[in-house]
């Protein structure tokens, strides 16, 4: 057998391995046997570069090329279902369907509602071609790249299947509740945002880009319906079961019913049976399972009148409070955490929930020993919703605030028109150093990257850093200590180094300036040119810049105002960090746009959205989210969303395309 034969043996046999894993559940070799099959096959295609295929099983891994996201017209437009809480409403729909049909015998299909980001497949002659996800249901983002490293979405459909030529299925992308809780556990210990829940976690991971990422994450995938010109069956049950004889992974969790009972049935079994299931679920999707039946019932408006979504109510637990810790922060802010006996709660076991303020505290009159309501509804921090006071042990102990910052011991102080309790020692307590020193390395203040959340730690501990200023005097003997990390160590203090050419405008974010978050830093580096003239801006200055209001001006006051922080400001001066913005940042200013509020939408070819919007700012110009009467004109490029398109058109707003605007600004 040569070299060519082989690459397409190991691509079928690899691909009919990732079916049986993913899809089936039924491996037949080992994790070793198949890592060494894809070795041998990468090494192959790599000594064969013209044998190339898109669909190949080693392309799952993905790749660090980044592209924005093409947007592309649906073939058939993904509409959203009607939703109800409510079996009077599922009677009452089933009925319409009854009248709809004229009372013509009809059969509906349930199924599970996966709680993930729709997406629409296209297969032609069995490959995969296109992947786009359901966007405004008119147009969706091509995300084909960071789908094909999703092993539950097969590349190559099984040959002599009996599919159509071209075909279209549509399904949910969802992120396990495994991968899921280790996705969360990477950033809590990396000190970034948790994920609210899965759905936001596969969202997040799918628009990524960069395709590795999303190889990384465990991301699966459920589909639940078939289009296309050559259907195998009128039935959309049947035509599910075909296919997953073609390699699809299709929900065990479907029925065929033709009563109201049976669906109501079917609904009350999986209220409880999901807590089982290995991905989130938020309800369950009836639809009319001939398709020339839903043809004849047809759509309103915005949804189907052949499909209903009903939505299961948020999911509820009573468990004893153990007791209440607090969490500083960066700020200084003092959290009040719950801690509860175990309960399991949307997939999840649930030990800790975030109790706000002193002032939510009191509103449940909370005591040690409560049995506490937590309710999840599908997100990842669970909260608490009531208390039942029936079960309260005789002599149990309201909740007292402290008074004392459980890190350092300082007195709290709680500022007017605030409802946190703060820590004042910002200076000596050691989550706010560390806080503000992992603030200060991140990705989008000085982009240390060769730091995280544990070296800032272990050099904290180490007495090696105790502000930020402290990171520019780190040499690598220090770091290196007994001599075995030479050149970690080294990456270290040249990642520190290169942060000094990082623009003015992250320095001021990197700062941590309370209330200054990345676009109050750019519009006040961008109105000061200088640090000088910004330590030295008195109120009304500040307030005179638009989207810097009071608060966040005293703020900046105070902090240039604190000696501690004038002494780290001024280190950082001396070891030459960026303190005004570059001759070319301060050449590109102009009032050309002055007094503009303007909308971005579409794709566009010359600058990429980001760039636009910085050359709107540089040019006096406000960028702004959202259309209204206050709006002076459109930035559209191509595929521009129709909702935007329809409302301008209402208001009379001026669509103004890229080399209209280009010229405006001179360029």
């Amino acid at each position: 057998m040569d070299e060519k034969q082989r690459i397409i043996q190991l691509r079928k046999e690899l691909h009919e391995h990732n079916h049986r894993y993913y899809v089936m559940n039924q491996p037949s070799i080992s994790d070793y046997d198949f890592d060494m099959l894809m070795h041998e096959l990468q090494e192959l295609e790599g000594r064969h570069p013209e044998l190339y295929d898109a669909n190949s099983p080693t392309q799952r891994v993905g790749s660090d090329l980044q592209t924005a996201f093409q947007q592309v017209t649906h073939k058939y437009p993904m509409l959203s279902l009607a939703n109800t809480y409510s079996e009077q409403d599922v009677r009452e729909w089933y009925e319409s369907v009854s009248k709809g049909l004229a009372g013509e015998p009809f059969e509906v299909c349930c199924e599970m509602k996966y709680d993930g980001l729709s997406i629409s497949l296209t297969y032609i002659d069995g490959q995969l071609v296109q992947a786009v996800t359901r966007g405004d249901g008119v147009h969706g983002d091509d995300v084909t790249k960071n789908v094909r490293t999703i092993r539950a979405i097969p590349l190559v459909l099984r040959p002599d299947g009996g599919y159509p030529h071209e075909f279209e299925i549509r399904g949910e992308i969802l992120m396990p509740w495994s991968s899921f809780e280790r996705l969360n556990q990477q950033r809590e210990a990396a000190e970034e945002p948790l994920f609210a829940n899965p759905r936001n976690a596969a969202s997040g991971t799918l628009k990524s880009l960069d395709s590795r990422v999303v190889a990384h994450r465990g991301l699966d995938a459920y589909l639940y319906y078939l289009l296309g010109e050559e259907l195998p069956a009128d039935g959309h049950y049947e035509n599910l079961e075909a296919a997953r004889s073609w390699g699809f992974k299709i929900s065990e969790g479907m029925k065929k019913v033709t009563t109201v009972d049976e669906i109501l049935a079917f609904i009350n079994y999986w209220d409880t049976a999901r807590k089982q299931l290995p991905v989130a679920t938020d309800g369950i999707v009836l639809k009319v399972n001939s398709l020339r039946q839903q043809r004849a019932l047809g759509f309103t408006a915005k949804s189907p009148r052949w499909a209903i979504a009903y939505k299961f109510k948020a999911e509820r637990a009573c468990t004893p409070l153990i007791e209440v810790t607090y969490q500083v922060g960066r700020t200084g802010a003092v959290t009040p955490v719950a801690n509860m006996e175990p309960v399991q709660l949307a997939g999840t076991t649930v030990r800790r929930a975030t109790l706000n303020n002193e002032d939510f505290i009191r509103s449940f009159d909370l005591h040690i020993g409560d049995y506490v309501y937590v309710e999840k509804g599908g997100e990842i921090i669970p909260k608490i919703v009531g208390v039942d006071i029936s079960q309260r042990p005789l002599l149990a102990i309201p909740v007292q605030f402290i008074h004392r910052c459980p890190e350092c011991g300082t007195p709290l102080v709680r500022y007017p028109g605030e409802a946190a309790w703060y820590c004042p020692n910002d200076g000596g307590c050691p989550p706010q150093i560390k806080g503000r020193i992992e603030h200060f390395i991140a990705r989008k203040a000085m982009n240390i990257d060769s730091l995280g959340p544990e070296t800032v730690d272990e050099y904290y501990r180490r007495g090696l850093i105790k502000n930020v200023a402290d990171l520019y005097d780190i040499d690598v003997q220090q770091i290196n200590g007994d001599g075995s990390r030479t050149k970690s160590a080294q990456r270290i203090v040249n990642g520190i180094q290169q942060s000094k050419l990082v623009p003015f405008e992250r320095v001021v974010y990197a700062l941590g300036i309370r209330f200054v978050g990345e676009t109050s830093a750019r519009l006040l580096a961008r109105h000061f040119k200088t640090m000088d003239a910004l330590m030295t801006a008195g109120l009304q200055e500040l307030q005179e810049i638009e989207g810097i209001g009071e608060v966040m001006a005293k703020s900046i006051i105070s902090y240039f105002h604190d000696e501690h922080n004038l002494q780290i400001v001024e280190r950082l001066r001396g070891y030459g960090l960026q303190f005004a913005l570059s001759a070319e940042q301060s050449a590109a200013q102009s009032d050309r746009l002055a007094g503009l509020s303007i909308v971005i939408s579409g794709v566009f070819q010359h600058h990429s959205r980001d760039e636009y919007k910085l050359l709107i700012e540089q040019n006096g110009g406000k960028n702004v989210g959202s259309i209204s009467g206050k709006t002076s004109f459109i930035l559209a490029g191509d595929n521009m969303g129709p909702s935007k398109l329809e409302k301008a058109q209402k208001l009379n707003i001026r669509i103004v395309n890229e080399d209209e605007f280009l010229e405006m600004i001179g360029e």
